[in-house]
């Protein structure tokens, strides 16, 4: 059994915003092992809107590699046979709620890397709740983990997002800086990832470089021979916010 460690005061950030508000929390999540042994990551991805990267998809279906996958409405109206895929292979992926619009998590005005945030405690649950219904209108289980657009919350909107049923999905190491990087910046990140590492990726971006270096990057992780767990399969160990 493996224990998630969160460290909720790492990687505190201000973001941009239109209108002055509460400090923006990025959290950042490690997985830890109680033995010893072979290294062990965690990959998720974000399905945000657009297509599905079958580069990175098929490397980890012939590989046999578990990954959490964080999927929005918007992804899933488009792509119901890639979600498919997944749920015909309930024991290697689980579907996480990404949102339903990928709007920021943010209770308050605010702009985070141009995308304008929900902006109010009320619009936080339309999002968290619209993403998790999408998912199981599809026939996947219910989601237990969230994880907002551009992954930045306030304290408040965590403490809504919890008080909805769901565990906050906060990285290690960022794959592909929302799959902008190179495909040998992707891979070189990637291969790089070490023990207890929660690393985030993009499959939604078929056309761009990063995810042929996510593949490749993979690959590397596997050689070494790290052990891939998902997020469930893991209780999490949340500290006081």
């Amino acid at each position: 059994m493996y224990r998630f460690l969160v460290p909720f005061t790492c990687a505190l950030s201000i973001a941009a915003s239109a209108i002055a508000g509460p400090r923006l929390v990025e959290p950042r999540l490690h997985i830890g092992k109680e033995h010893g042994g072979p290294a062990h990551v965690a990959l998720t991805f974000d399905a945000c809107m657009g297509k599905v990267d079958m580069r990175i998809l098929d490397v980890l279906l012939r590989e046999r590699i578990p990954a959490t996958i964080f999927v929005t409405a918007r992804w899933l109206q488009h792509n119901l046979q890639a979600a498919a895929l997944l749920r015909a292979h309930p024991d290697q992926f689980e579907i996480e709620n990404h949102g339903a619009m990928h709007v920021p998590a943010v209770d308050h005005p605010a702009s985070i890397y141009g995308i304008t945030a929900a902006g109010s405690p009320q619009a936080v649950a339309r999002e968290v709740e619209g993403g998790g219904d999408a998912i199981m209108a599809t026939g996947a289980p219910q989601p237990h983990w969230f994880r907002g657009a551009t992954a930045k919350y306030t304290a408040s909107s965590i403490t809504e997002i919890s008080r909805l049923g769901y565990r906050i999905a906060g990285y290690s190491l960022n794959g592909d800086d929302g799959s902008l990087l190179g495909a040998s910046a992707a891979e070189r990140r990637i291969a790089a990832a070490r023990d207890g590492d929660v690393v985030i990726a993009h499959i939604n971006q078929p056309t761009h470089a990063a995810g042929a270096g996510v593949a490749k990057g993979i690959l590397a992780l596997k050689a070494r021979g790290v052990r891939f767990v998902r997020l469930s399969d893991s209780e999490p160990v949340l500290p006081a916010f």
